[in-house]
């Protein structure tokens, strides 16, 4: 490692420990030269992942800029920032262990919508909203007709299901009230 003040390449290391959360390695050096002490971070390198967009383009994965899709989808949810970005972190970590390094948009578009409907039936409507295109009242209600329609399916998680059980025993003034939430 080359030192900062005198880019002489040999130090030692005096102390070593985890940050970010166990991301990282956070490492206090001392230059074998001037005695001088710097600290460096050690962090996994992962290959950049691309996507392929509807109209064809191709763009690097930036994960602000889907927390920033799901943020607005989750507005006046109560769903905390730090649940939305340990979300988009989940998200990305399963894009990097995938073997293929391009990803459509409509991969990383479903992965969302599968994720947000365990936490939030309107950030889910939300979301699905701009990321399907819906065009008018009809694709809403089409949505949540298929929302229904999953919900009352056996699933094999079952904290998830109990949730989505309860919601599928709503009355249909509850499914106004969701849809006027949705539409506000």
């Amino acid at each position: 490692m080359q030192c900062p003040f005198c880019q002489h390449t040999d130090s030692r290391v005096l102390e070593s420990r985890s940050a970010e959360a166990g991301r990282s390695v956070r490492r206090r050096r001392e230059c074998l030269r001037c005695d001088r002490r710097f600290t460096t971070y050690e962090r996994i390198e992962f290959v950049p992942i691309t996507v392929i967009k509807r109209d064809g383009q191709r763009e690097s994965f930036d994960p602000s800029k889907l927390l920033r899709g799901i943020v607005r989808a989750c507005e006046k949810t109560g769903i905390s920032a730090v649940r939305l970005e340990a979300l988009v972190d989940d998200i990305e970590a399963e894009l990097q262990q995938r073997a293929i390094r391009e990803v459509t948009s409509n991969e990383i578009g479903e992965t969302v919508l599968r994720k947000l409907q365990l936490l939030s039936e309107v950030a889910y409507v939300r979301f699905a909203s701009v990321y399907r295109q819906f065009q008018g009242i009809r694709d809403f209600v089409d949505e949540l007709n298929s929302l229904r329609e999953r919900v009352s399916q056996p699933n094999s998680e079952e904290p998830a299901r109990s949730r989505l059980e309860e919601s599928s025993n709503r009355t249909e003034e509850d499914r106004s009230q969701l849809m006027t939430q949705l539409i506000s």
